[in-house]
């Protein structure tokens, strides 16, 4: 079923969503080569709960049950989403996407980074860029009268046009009281179809696009998902509001710019 949030409900959805913006603030500050992606967990951890919020997807069961057993997805080059944070160093060169998430207030936050590491191949960085402009321009989309297949439609088109597949088997998602609600927000579709988009609707928009082929491979682990092909991924993900004219992002990319500029 899905929820309209009112306008004191959306308020307090963006006090979720910025306290992980400026988590991603602080993972941008010592993300470098040698680094190790539990140390950007550790780091995490102890950011959201000393402003007084409960890192959500600490615990998360999938759909067998199994727990997420970090603050952070960690998603280093190939792997598309839920990378577990572990003990590697990241090297010169590595993407690593961050999905982080929030829950104070009794409402969850949610949004994902592609970070690079050290210097990184142009063909990479035209990866990451071409996914974060479709992010956008699925916010452009996200608009009350409008329907969730253009916002597919508008994320598919602007990928697939400069050769990337589009991961069909994870989507976007509703968000509220919980960190998945209805509806599913897919990264593909068609223009005019789907669920209409109506005021108060919130909904978590990210791509989840692959330099090569789109079909997956999943891990032993009950989460990690890497690409087949074993091409790199990106992932970057807002939480919205639909509104009249122009949806409202509630997450921001704010903190992270502020520490390593526009790089993407």
């Amino acid at each position: 079923m899905i929820y309209l949030k009112t306008e004191e409900e959306i308020e307090l959805l963006q006090l979720a969503n910025v306290l992980v913006g400026r988590t991603l603030g602080e993972i941008a500050k010592v993300i470098k080569p040698g680094v190790t992606t539990k140390q950007l967990d550790k780091i995490a951890d102890e950011f959201i709960r000393d402003n007084g919020a409960i890192p959500v997807f600490k615990g998360f069961p999938n759909q067998d049950g199994v727990p997420f057993p970090a603050a952070i997805c960690t998603s280093v080059n190939d792997m598309v989403v839920h990378g577990i944070p572990n003990d590697e160093p990241l090297k010169d060169g590595d993407i690593v996407s961050v999905d982080c998430g929030t829950l104070i207030n009794g409402f969850c936050g949610d949004s994902a980074y592609t970070f690079p590491v050290g210097e990184v191949s142009a063909d990479v960085m035209k990866l990451l860029k071409t996914t974060k402009e479709s992010l956008y321009l699925g916010i452009d989309n996200a608009v009350a009268g409008k329907r969730l297949g253009d916002i597919g439609y508008a994320v598919q088109n602007h990928c697939e046009a400069n050769g990337y597949g589009v991961v069909r088997e994870f989507v976007g998602h509703g968000v509220g009281r919980e960190m998945h609600e209805d509806p599913m927000v897919c990264n593909y579709g068609r223009r005019g179809c789907g669920t209409m988009l109506k005021k108060g609707l919130c909904i978590a928009i990210e791509p989840m696009i692959t330099m090569g082929d789109y079909h997956l491979k999943f891990h032993n682990d009950g989460w990690g998902v890497s690409t087949r092909d074993g091409k790199p991924a990106a992932h970057f993900e807002h939480s919205i509001a639909v509104c009249h004219g122009k949806a409202k992002i509630l997450s921001t990319f704010q903190y992270i710019e502020e520490v390593l500029g526009d790089i993407i």
